[in-house]
């Protein structure tokens, strides 16, 4: 079974290619681990170590324009491959592209990255632009 932690060169790329002077909103679903391990040995549970990532990248994120615009509680998979849940279930917004690129690129989110790639097991990050809202299910 294949997990996800961090974009693939080829998904960045892709990333990078899109328009870059539009907002863009991130959904996100993330699976954490039940124990995190740090490379200098030391466990805490995924939940405490995805608490130290918001603690150490939200300042970063909400200083270029970011906001946590959506956040739910996942509770039951209704469409979808039963052996898939998700812990953490929520939508960013960056003012652009650049926000995001800018986010990802500073010395202190990479930094704090360290406490993401240690909590989360599996995870989905999903860019979508704005459409227009309305009472229908179709685009």
């Amino acid at each position: 079974m294949a997990y996800y932690v961090d974009p693939t060169r080829e998904q960045f790329d892709e990333f990078k290619s899109l328009p870059r002077d539009t907002p863009i909103f991130m959904l996100n679903l993330i699976r954490l681990n039940a124990e995190a391990h740090y490379p200098d040995g030391e466990q805490v549970t995924g939940a405490e170590a995805y608490a130290r990532y918001g603690r150490e990248s939200g300042p970063i994120f909400q200083g270029l324009g970011g906001s946590i615009v959506w956040r739910g509680k996942p509770e039951c998979m209704v469409i979808g491959p039963t052996d898939k849940h998700w812990d953490i279930a929520f939508i960013a917004r960056y003012p652009n592209s650049g926000a995001f690129m800018a986010m990802v690129t500073d010395e202190a989110y990479k930094k704090a990255v360290v406490h993401r790639q240690v909590a989360v097991k599996d995870s989905r990050l999903l860019r979508m632009g704005e459409a227009a809202a309305g009472d229908g299910f179709g685009g």
